[in-house]
């Protein structure tokens, strides 16, 4: 059940990694993220402008091939791509659930194998390519610290 949501407005990458910055400077430990959007929608934009505003200066790119990147700062991202995963094993396999009980932020692109998974309290973030590099990004909160964090 989405508790509240917002739509943002993006006319090309670096907007979309601000709204990511913001989130990140938001951002408390055990929060996950949801990115949904179809290829070259801007979900890596926004995990880079994330993990900016977690302080974090590494050049961040998309797991695609490795699955999971980690980054370390104040607070550790994890960040996961599961567009190359078939089944719910194949994300048991990875160590998927382990990471959910660590003090960091999760970002997961490509998350449906993974809702089985989680707790009903995360954020999704859902990018909509509109016009050349205009988009909708809509923030949709599902549970209380979610919510706290959207409302923030």
């Amino acid at each position: 059940m989405v508790n509240e949501c917002i739509t943002f407005k993006s006319t090309g990458a670096e907007e979309t990694r601000q709204l990511g910055r913001e989130l990140g400077r938001l951002v408390q430990a055990g929060q996950i993220i949801l990115l949904k959007g179809n290829l070259g929608a801007g979900k890596t934009a926004m995990v880079q402008g994330i993990a900016g505003g977690l302080g974090l200066d590494e050049n961040i790119t998309s797991p695609t091939f490795s699955l999971i990147n980690e980054y370390q700062g104040k607070i550790p991202l994890y960040h996961m791509d599961l567009y190359r995963l078939d089944s719910e094993s194949d994300l048991i396999d990875i160590g998927f659930e382990e990471y959910l009980d660590r003090e960091g932020v999760v970002v997961i692109e490509w998350p449906e194998l993974a809702l089985p998974f989680l707790e009903p309290d995360f954020l999704l973030v859902k990018i909509l390519v509109k016009e050349q590099q205009e988009r909708d990004i809509t923030l949709e909160a599902q549970g209380e610290s979610s919510l706290k964090l959207l409302r923030r």
